[in-house]
C-alpha cells in the first residue's frame, strides 16, 4: 500500500492523478454488494478509457448538494474527532501497491495510529434522518467501505453521516473478507479488461 500525503484532494494534481483509474467509490459501478456484475460496468469502463485516451477527466457536473457536502466535511470531520476522541490524518490519494496504478481510494481520513480510515457523507435531511432510523451502513456504500478496506488491508472503516443540528450516525464497519474477494477479483478482472480496450482504440 501506498499513501499520498502530499496530494491534496479537489487540485488539479488530485485529480490527474486519478485519471483512468476506479476508485472505491466507483466500485459499485463495477461489482454490486451482492456480489453480481453492475449494469454499470460497461459505461463505467468507456468512461475511464475515454479518460486515458484524452489524458485528461471529463469536466463534471457539480450541483449545491455536492458543494454542500464539501463545504460540512471538515465541520463533520472535527465532530467525529471529538465525539469519538480520535484523531484524524486527511491524506490524497492511497494505491493498493508499489506500482500505484489500476485503481485507488481517497478516504475522507486515516485513523491517526489506528489501522481504520473515516467515509463522510453528509446527504440531505430526510436522507440522514432515515440513516439514523434505520441504523446501519446504507447499502450504496457497501462496496465503497469495503473496496476501501480491500485497497489498504485495514481492519475495519468508519461510516460517518452528518447533517447539522442532528446527532450524527456513526458506525464502525468490519472487514466482509468474502465480498472483498469478490471485490478484488472483479475489480482487478475490470482493470486488465480496461487496459486492453484502451490498447485497442488508441492511434497508430
Amino acid at each position: 500500500m501506498i499513501i499520498d500525503r502530499n496530494l491534496i484532494q479537489g487540485t488539479p494534481e488530485w485529480h490527474n492523478a486519478r485519471i483512468g483509474s476506479p476508485g472505491a467509490s466507483s466500485f459499485d459501478k463495477i461489482i454490486t454488494s451482492t456480489g453480481k456484475s453492475s449494469t454499470q460496468r460497461k459505461k463505467y469502463m468507456h468512461q475511464l478509457a475515454g479518460e486515458i485516451l484524452l489524458g485528461a477527466k471529463e469536466e463534471s457536473y457539480k450541483n449545491a448538494i455536492m458543494e454542500r457536502g464539501t463545504e460540512l466535511e471538515p465541520i463533520a470531520r472535527e465532530l467525529f474527532e471529538k465525539e469519538m476522541n480520535l484523531g484524524v490524518e486527511e491524506v490524497g490519494i492511497i494505491y493498493p501497491d508499489d506500482f500505484m496504478r489500476d485503481y485507488h481510494v481517497s478516504p475522507d481520513g486515516l485513523i491517526i495510529n489506528q489501522n481504520k480510515g473515516l467515509e463522510i457523507k453528509c446527504p440531505l435531511l430526510a436522507t440522514h434522518v432515515e440513516y439514523l432510523d434505520k441504523g446501519k451502513l446504507p447499502t450504496k456504500y457497501i462496496c465503497q467501505i469495503q473496496g476501501s478496506l480491500m485497497i489498504t488491508d485495514y481492519k475495519s472503516w468508519f461510516f460517518m453521516s452528518y447533517y447539522p443540528g442532528l446527532r450524527p450516525l456513526i458506525i464502525e464497519v468490519q472487514r466482509d473478507v468474502s465480498l472483498i474477494a469478490t471485490l478484488k477479483k472483479g475489480v482487478e478482472a475490470f482493470c486488465s479488461e480496461l487496459s486492453v480496450l484502451v490498447d485497442r482504440l488508441q492511434f497508430g
